[in-house]
C-alpha cells in the first residue's frame, strides 16, 4: 500500500468501527437502563408491534374480568333479594295454616290477614326497590348485560323472569290480590280462603327457589369466566414480557464486549492517524 496524506483509510476504517461500536454501546445501556428490550420501532419492529397487541388484549382481558365480578354482584343482589321474599313467604306459610284452624275467631284470622296482607306489600317494595349501582335489578324489561371478551352474557334472563314475578307480586306463576284473603264472611269461608292460599303460597315458594337455583348457576358461571379471563390475562403479560424485558444477563456482557471495543477503537483511531506523521520523517 502507497503513502499518502489525502486520504488516511486506516484512520477512516477506525472511525466507521468506532461509530459502530458507540452505536451499539448507546443502545445496550438504553435495554439496561429502561429494563426494556425495545425502546423504539428501531429496536424490533415486529416484536413491539405483538407487545402492543398483547398490550391491548391484556386491557380487554382485565375489563372482562371486572365485567364478570359486577355481574355477579348483580346477581348476589338478586339472589339476597329473593331470599328476603323466601322468608317472608315462609312466614306467610305460617299465617296460613293458622287461618285454616277453624278454633279462630273472625277477630283473630282477621288479623292473620292483615300481616298477610303486609308481607305481599313488602314483597312488592322489594321487587320495586332492589336496586344495584343505582339501576333497579328488578324491572320487569331484562337487566344488564355483562358482557366478556367472548361475548358471553349471562343472568340476563333469569333476573328478567324474577323482576316480572316481584314487581307485580307474582311469584311462580300464582298471582296474590286483594281477593285472596285469609277471612271471610264466616269461619268457614275464612279456612277455605286460607287453604287456598297456603297451596298459592307453597307454590311460589318452589317458583323462588327455583330462580334462585338459577341465579346461581349464572353466578358460577360469571365466575368461572372471570377466573378464565384472570388466567389468560396472567398468560399474556408473561408473553408480552418475554418480548420487551431485557435479558441482563445478554446485555451485560455486550456491554464489556462494546466497552472493550470502544477502548481499542479509540486506540487503532490514534494510531491511524498518527501512522501520516511518518511521512514527515522522508521529507528530512
Amino acid at each position: 500500500m502507497s503513502l499518502g496524506i489525502l486520504t488516511n483509510v486506516a484512520a477512516t476504517y477506525a472511525e466507521n468501527n468506532l461509530n459502530q461500536t458507540q452505536n451499539s454501546l448507546q443502545n445496550v445501556l438504553q435495554q439496561l437502563s429502561s429494563g426494556s428490550r425495545i425502546n423504539s420501532g428501531a429496536d424490533d419492529a415486529a416484536g413491539l408491534s405483538i407487545a402492543d397487541g398483547l398490550t391491548a388484549n391484556e386491557a380487554a382481558l382485565t375489563q372482562s374480568a371486572q365485567n364478570a365480578q359486577n355481574g355477579v354482584g348483580l346477581l348476589q343482589t338478586a339472589d339476597g333479594a329473593l331470599s328476603q321474599v323466601t322468608n317472608l313467604l315462609d312466614r306467610a306459610v305460617t299465617l296460613a295454616t293458622e287461618a285454616s284452624n277453624g278454633g279462630l275467631t273472625l277477630a283473630q284470622s282477621g288479623a292473620a290477614d292483615t300481616e298477610f296482607q303486609s308481607i305481599l306489600g313488602e314483597i312488592g317494595n322489594i321487587g320495586s326497590t332492589t336496586n344495584f349501582n343505582s339501576t333497579a335489578v328488578f324491572n320487569g324489561a331484562g337487566a344488564t348485560n355483562f358482557v366478556l371478551t367472548d361475548g358471553t352474557s349471562a343472568g340476563v334472563t333469569t333476573i328478567s323472569a324474577a323482576a316480572t314475578a316481584l314487581t307485580a307480586t307474582s311469584i311462580g306463576g300464582v298471582t296474590f290480590s286483594a281477593a285472596d284473603t285469609l277471612t271471610g264472611a264466616t269461619a268457614a269461608a275464612g279456612q277455605t280462603s286460607a287453604g287456598t292460599t297456603l297451596t298459592a303460597i307453597t307454590s311460589a315458594i318452589a317458583g323462588i327457589s327455583a330462580e334462585r337455583g338459577a341465579i346461581g348457576a349464572n353466578i358460577n358461571q360469571l365466575n368461572a369466566a372471570a377466573n378464565v379471563a384472570s388466567s389468560e390475562e396472567v398468560n399474556l403479560s408473561s408473553a408480552q414480557s418475554s418480548i420487551l424485558s431485557t435479558n441482563f444477563g445478554q446485555a451485560t456482557s455486550d456491554l464489556a464486549k462494546f466497552q472493550v471495543l470502544s477502548q481499542t477503537g479509540i486506540s487503532a483511531l490514534a494510531q491511524a492517524n498518527s501512522s501520516q506523521q511518518e511521512i514527515l520523517k522522508l521529507l528530512q
